[in-house]
Parts: C-alpha cells; structure tokens; sequence
C-alpha cells in the first residue's frame, strides 16, 4: 500500500470519529432537553473472578466518542494475570477489529499468550492501539496497528492485504468494532445515524468476513461480537439492538454457508462490560448504575470475556462448534 493510501485511511477514519462525536452531541442536546433516564437494579454485586472486579457505582464520567481507553476511570481490567497460555494459537495470525480498546484489547493480548500473531485495526485511538500493540510484544508475539474505517471495503481489502504480508497468513477474524448512541424515542435516531450504525456494526463485520475469506484456510475461524441487546432488545439502543440481532442471524447463516469450507463461524453476546463504548454514550449520572441490572450486580470487566474468544478460537477447544451465539451475560437464561 502507497503512503498516500495509508493517509486516506488515517483521514477517512478521523471524518468518521468526527462524525461520530456529532451525533453523540446531537442526543445530549436531546436528553438534556429531555432530563435524560436512569439505570435500575438494587442487587448486590457478586465477586465470581480470579481478581476483584470494580462494582456500582461505577465513576460518573463522559468520554467522547470513539472513546478512549486511556481517559476511562477506572481503567479496564484486561491482562488476565491469572490465566495462563498453553499454545492453543499456536501458529497462528488473527485480525481484531476495535481491538484498541476494551473487549478487543482484551481478546488480542490472550490471543497473543496463547502464541498468535495480531493485527489491530480501529479508527482513530491512536495511543490506545499503540499500548495494545505493546501488551502483544509483551507476550512474546508480533503486532501491527492498522487505522481506518471498516464501513469502507477497499479498506477491509487492504487490512487484511497488511495483515497477510506482516503475517504471512490469517487463521482468526475477531469482528468486533462498534458505534452505538442510545435514544429515548425512535424519533430521536436520525436516517445520519442509522445509517452510522447499520453501516458499522453490519456492513463491516460483512466486508471484513468478505475481505477474509480467500486467505481462511480449513480450520480457520470467524467470531463476532453480538451482545444480549441482541437476544432481549434494548428499548434505548433501538438501532444498536437492531444490528446486534442481525450480527446473531449472520453468524448462523455464515457458518452454514461456510461448514463445506471447514471454517467455523460463532460469536459472543457480552452483557454490559466496563469499556470505553458506554461512557461514549451514556450521561454520567447514567453510568453510576451500569451493570448493576445484571444478576451478578456489576458489569464485566474484558478479561473476563476474551477467554470465550480463545474457546471459540482455538481448533483444540471447539472443532465442532459452529453456528452459536455464546451468551456472556452475568445472568441467567
């Protein structure tokens, strides 16, 4: 790739992040006009992990969008310490979309203790991928960073071009980028933003699958990101819900389609997880309660979704398992 394309990536990115910033502008004005709403639950938080994880009421803070994990208080928890790699990627080379941040970041360092190659694309949290990339090497395992836009297939194509020349081949598709405003009224999502959503959370979890599929060798595997807003519906993430049910219905079509291929194609349904996508969305006073609804009473933190990921990985772990959608929730059913 020229350098001039490495720099319509960067800029088509950073339009993207600018016009994310302005529809999240847009549903403040709404919600302060509004008086916004508020969480519920009043269960106690459940400690389950191998570590302590932050409880309600989570710090009252905002993040504009895309969000970065740097600004996040407290930062998320996901190194994992207590899990211990036992090759089960060994070999292997994977693509992590939104890997920069949150469950992303999460899912590449395990895939890296687990001997995997990664390659990180995101938008424009430059720093954030930097440190991501680090925590890789750090592991013992190559890295590379890849800004831009996944709503464009030219720039899928070319991600995954880097990502086969850095790595000489590709074994693993983490589809997890993400753009998600709340509203309180299907009045309130304009067609700009639909379109934003639909365009993310679908199209490029579509053009990436796309883009992949000629270097996916047999034994090879694609995971999405879902969410439980896709199994229940969310009444203020409409659109956002919307997607994630369509991403559930993909994974399933995808993996019928691609079983005579020998590729699995599974994904994961993350209940609320402390990340920087939420405090990009929601008002302060909001987030105080984030999570507290769930039965364990507080959100996730990401490492304890990215061994989910290694499971639906990993060729030793999960050869005949194509075709779910894993529901990590922190609630029953």
């Amino acid at each position: 790739m020229t350098t001039g394309k490495h720099d319509d990536d960067r800029a088509r990115a950073e339009q993207t992040a600018q016009k994310q910033r302005r529809l999240q502008d847009e549903q403040d004005r709404l919600d302060s006009r509004k008086g916004g709403s508020s969480g519920g639950g009043q269960q106690d938080a459940a400690q389950t992990g191998a570590r302590e994880h932050p409880e309600p009421p989570m710090p009252g803070q905002k993040l504009e969008k895309p969000g970065e994990e740097s600004e996040l208080d407290p930062r998320p928890q996901f190194m994992a310490p207590d899990y211990q790699g036992s090759e089960k990627l060994r070999g292997m080379s994977a693509i992590v979309t939104g890997g920069d941040s949150g469950i992303g970041r999460a899912v590449a360092v395990l895939f890296a203790r687990e001997g995997a190659n990664v390659s990180i694309i995101y938008l424009n949290e430059h720093e954030d991928a930097k440190e991501t990339c680090r925590h890789i090497e750090a592991e013992g395992r190559r890295a590379i960073c890849i800004p831009g836009d996944v709503k464009n297939p030219t720039f899928c194509r070319d991600a995954v071009r880097q990502t086969i020349e850095a790595f000489g081949q590709l074994d693993i598709l983490v589809n997890n980028a993400a753009f998600q405003e709340h509203a309180a009224s299907l009045e309130d999502i304009s067609d700009e933003r639909f379109d934003e959503t639909m365009r993310t959370n679908i199209y490029g979890y579509f053009y990436m699958a796309r883009a992949a599929l000629p270097h996916l060798k047999p034994g090879s595997s694609i995971i999405n990101t879902g969410s439980v807003t896709g199994l229940r519906g969310q009444g203020e993430l409409l659109d956002y819900s919307t997607t994630k049910g369509a991403i559930h219905a993909f994974t399933m079509s995808l993996a019928s389609n691609l079983a005579k291929k020998e590729i699995r194609v599974n994904a994961v349904a993350p209940g609320p997880v402390w990340t920087p996508l939420n405090p990009a969305d929601r008002q302060p006073e909001q987030l105080e309660s984030f999570g507290k609804s769930a039965e364990l009473g507080r959100p996730a933190q990401p490492e304890e979704l990215s061994p989910a990921y290694v499971f639906l990985a990993s060729p030793v772990c999960s050869s005949y398992i194509t075709g779910i959608v894993l529901p990590v929730t922190g609630t029953p059913g």
